[in-house]
């Protein structure tokens, strides 16, 4: 007959998602969070061909809203707050053939205005590699880089050219179907990450997804 003590329960698993060494703050240090921060992002499309994105935290509340300016020579979009002040635009560059995108403060679209870049890695992918350059960055290795699957929507954003993941993406993320519907997205934001910025990586990742795919 077995002696001693029996074996204790297992304590499950806890996810943890370790804060980055250093804040990472693109957009503002006010979108800046001790702990994860979950994001739900729905797409609709509106009258006159506006396609809206509203964001919402894991309790169902508005938190950003993107909106489409209609009849540009551009694709563009705003990143607004929920009471619907413009943070960002985000506007696609003509002509380029790595599918750049450049992000604004507010509704500038002035050089001294620009936060950041985002263009494919490479021309022919056949899974999403974009990089992103801060407007501070004159060299050729990214400040961040967002990988993943095509059609999937799942991707997730590294710091730098390192391994180093300060978000993730995710068609089937559970707080996505549980709140919105099967075709909204999952977020989760690292701690001390500005989820802000990450939200507009999410917008610009959406349009080259629906570029590659053939959808307006």
């Amino acid at each position: 007959m077995a002696t001693g003590h029996a074996p204790s329960n297992p304590i499950p698993a806890m996810r943890t998602y370790p804060p980055v060494e250093h804040p990472v703050v693109v957009i503002g240090p006010q979108y800046l969070a001790q702990y994860p921060v979950e994001l739900a992002v729905s797409t609709k499309l509106w009258t006159l061909g506006e396609n809206d994105f509203n964001v919402s935290d894991i309790n169902g509340t508005l938190i950003f809203q993107v909106k489409k300016k209609l009849l540009s020579l551009h694709d563009r979009r705003f990143l607004k707050e929920a009471a619907g002040n413009t943070l960002v635009n985000l506007k696609r560059v003509i002509m380029s053939i790595h599918q750049t995108w450049e992000v604004y403060r507010g509704e500038s679209d002035e050089e001294k205005d620009k936060l950041f870049t985002v263009e494919k890695s490479n021309l022919f992918q056949l899974k999403t590699e974009l990089d992103v350059f801060l407007a501070s960055n004159k060299g050729e290795v990214p400040d961040f880089k967002i990988k993943g699957e095509y059609g999937e929507s799942a991707c997730s954003v590294l710091l730098g050219d390192s391994k180093t993941m300060i978000a993730q993406m995710h068609k089937r993320h559970s707080l996505a179907s549980a709140i919105l519907n099967p075709d909204s997205l999952g977020v989760i934001v690292y701690p001390n990450v500005d989820y802000a910025f990450i939200v507009a990586l999410v917008v610009i990742l959406g349009r080259i997804n629906a570029d590659q795919n053939g959808k307006d």
